[in-house]
């Protein structure tokens, strides 16, 4: 008998071979009912395959995450069965669930169309209304060869070959064939069909690999009701109107350039004028946490990134060297070998740290074409980089530090919703150092996520090559996750550079180091904030905060003196002098998305004031000069995301 533990502490006998639909339903036939797949030792598994050793069981239901998962990997199963019929000849490539929806890469032998994807969708929904069982079968890996080789599916066979053991499962509904782990759902009709949706087509190489073939991807979503679609396009068309790229031309914020390079950023005076304030208020906020700021090179000799351990590592993300006076010069991918040598450049005492470094490092890393995305995804961009020095003793109080740091710099920006993550060592051949070290490290950050009781998730694999990090995602106003902050533990990298300190007993020691970086890439961040404010920016970091109008010509020496006082006070003015009418003037500032619109004529003249409207649309009537440069002068300084006192 096999002995299955279940996740009250219970434990439950069953016979050797029984499948884990069969467990459930011994457990309760209503649990039996409602399972959707099951996680068998931390692993997700199909209903249909079997047990043949002890071990431990949660049945998955609906409403879980790893349900909607199956749901979705099922989807694209059918959608691919319904291509199939409306274009035999297709080859079937790969056709996971993703985060909100799923996708499918085939050959095909005509690029797919707009209205190609409508009659898919009336095939998909004839194959849930059949209802059609869905059967999981293990074959050898010969009979799996032979029936793929038969059905004309190379990429299948490619796929097969990679796979490890002697036996494969494979998933069918009705004439349609799948090589796949799973899990799914039980039948087609467990799919509602007012609950999926085809999205878009898309290009992709087969296997990520530029020099294979080119695919078609066809992207979906599924989800368990209805109302749960309608909810997501809603959102999808949200995000659409936020998009930072269409933003970023309307705004004037930004641009990239052909003859200058793809993913390479020329930043506006407007688009500048926000960065710039993002900086003053980092480099502020620097300053208060005790770091010394410091500036390093663009470039450096390969000997430098053969030491960090980028050239063995990391080479495939960095540029060609370029040849100067005989020897190999790279342009940096990071900052932190620069700032390991100004430490080197004179000796250390234990009195001395922790030493905290930082710097608005640009880098430049190499990123394939096809994955470039306005300021998302770029070739050049600036980190805002911070390395931390520090004896053994310190490190948990430094990495407490770094934490709500960028928790505080974070909700500065207007974010109070986070995903954060324990990224771990990364798996054979892809790190460096020795395991008790890296167990150290990440056991000094899974201290400091505890400390604060925040819930965090478990990124296996996903740390960086030198050390283990906790990344801090933010959630904008549509739910979705940006990756922002990261602090890394590195003890590898002090070994590299020898980097010693004189301890207390006077003999040479080797300091600890801590990577972080808050914002992380200033390009991102800001893509990230143009999409979380639709472009309507906190009054503290709108580029430009306030445009006088004046209602007549004989008007405008009255509204430059009023753009000089509020210059005169910090707060970025700007007067609207142009030919256009007053209530045109007003309508450009609110497409431009600037907070205040200070309107002045002969009766404002007269008494030292402005008429204001705010880019909400509300008419907050007369305001003297110097009361609204104190009101708006308060509101910049506390970083509220208040537009007006009681607006």
């Amino acid at each position: 008998m096999i002995r299955i533990t279940l996740p009250d502490g219970s434990v439950r006998e069953v016979k050797e071979g029984a499948s884990f639909l069969e467990v459930a339903n011994g457990i309760s036939p209503r649990l039996g009912k409602t399972a959707v797949c099951v996680r068998w030792n931390g692993e997700l598994h199909d209903l249909r395959e079997t047990v043949s050793a002890d071990g431990t069981l949660s049945v998955v239901g609906p409403g879980q995450p790893e349900a909607l998962n199956t749901l979705r990997h099922t989807a694209s199963h059918v959608m691919a069965q319904a291509i199939k019929r409306r274009f035999p000849n297709a080859r079937l490539g790969i056709g996971p669930a993703i985060e909100e929806g799923f996708y499918y890469d085939l050959d095909l032998p005509s690029p797919l169309a707009e209205d190609d994807l409508e009659k898919i969708t009336a095939d998909m929904r004839e194959i849930i209304a059949a209802d059609l069982p869905i059967a999981r079968r293990e074959l050898s890996k010969d009979d799996a060869r032979t029936l793929f080789e038969k059905r004309g599916e190379t990429y299948k066979l490619e796929l097969l070959n990679d796979i490890e053991g002697e036996t494969v499962s494979i998933f069918e509904q009705g004439e349609f064939v799948d090589l796949c782990r799973g899990p799914h759902l039980r039948s087609t009709g467990g799919l509602r069909a007012d609950a999926v949706k085809l999205l878009s087509v898309a290009g992709a190489y087969w296997r990520g690999d530029e020099a294979r073939p080119m695919l078609q991807r066809v992207y979906g979503t599924a989800w368990e009701k209805a109302k749960d679609l309608e909810q997501y396009l809603w959102k999808l068309e949200e995000a659409a109107k936020r998009d930072h790229r269409k933003l970023g031309k309307e705004l004037d914020l930004f641009s990239i350039h052909e003859e200058g390079g793809a993913g390479l950023i020329c930043w506006h005076p407007k688009g500048a004028r926000l960065r710039r304030t993002i900086e003053e208020f980092w480099y502020a906020e620097h300053d208060r946490h005790g770091y010394d700021i410091v500036t390093t090179p663009h470039i450096g000799k390969a000997q430098l990134w053969t030491i960090s351990g980028h050239l063995g590592f990391y080479r495939e993300n960095m540029y060609s060297p370029m040849d100067i006076d005989g020897a190999d010069y790279f342009i940096k991918p990071m900052n932190c070998p620069y700032q390991i040598l100004i430490y080197k450049t004179r000796g250390h005492s234990y009195r001395e740290l922790p030493m905290r470094m930082a710097e608005l490092g640009t880098v430049y890393r190499y990123e394939r074409s096809g994955v470039l995305h306005g300021l998302l995804r770029v070739r050049g961009f600036t980190i805002d980089d911070g390395h931390i020095f520090c004896r053994a003793d310190q490190v948990d109080d430094e990495i407490r530090g770094v934490y709500d740091f960028a928790l505080s710099m974070l909700t500065a920006f207007g974010f109070r919703d986070f995903d954060i993550y324990l990224a771990t060592r990364p798996h054979a051949g892809k790190a460096v150092g020795e395991p008790e070290r890296w167990e150290q490290a990440t056991d000094a950050l899974r201290a400091a996520l505890d400390a604060r009781g925040l819930p965090y998730k478990v990124d296996d694999g996903g740390g960086a090559f030198y050390g283990p990090k906790i990344d801090i995602k933010v959630k904008d106003t549509l739910g979705r996750p940006w990756q922002c902050s990261t602090i890394q533990f590195d003890f590898n990298l002090p070994e590299r550079f020898d980097m010693t300190y004189i301890g207390e007993d006077g003999a040479e020691h080797r300091p600890y180091m801590v990577h972080r970086a808050l914002l992380g890439s200033l390009e991102r961040f800001i893509g990230c904030l143009i999409e979380q404010y639709g472009g309507a920016f906190p009054v503290w970091l709108a580029p430009v905060q306030a445009v006088i109008i004046p209602i007549a010509d004989r008007h405008n020496a009255y509204a430059e003196t009023v753009a000089e006082r509020l210059r005169g006070a910090g707060l970025r003015a700007q007067v609207d002098d142009s030919a256009e009418r007053m209530n045109s003037k007003i309508r450009a500032a609110q497409l431009n998305k600037v907070p205040y619109m200070l309107v002045v004529g002969d009766r404002e003249a007269e008494a030292g004031a402005v008429a204001l409207r705010l880019r909400s649309g509300e008419d907050a009537g007369a305001v003297p000069v110097e009361a609204f440069i104190q009101t708006a002068s308060g509101i910049v300084r506390s970083k509220s995301a208040e537009l007006w006192a009681g607006a």
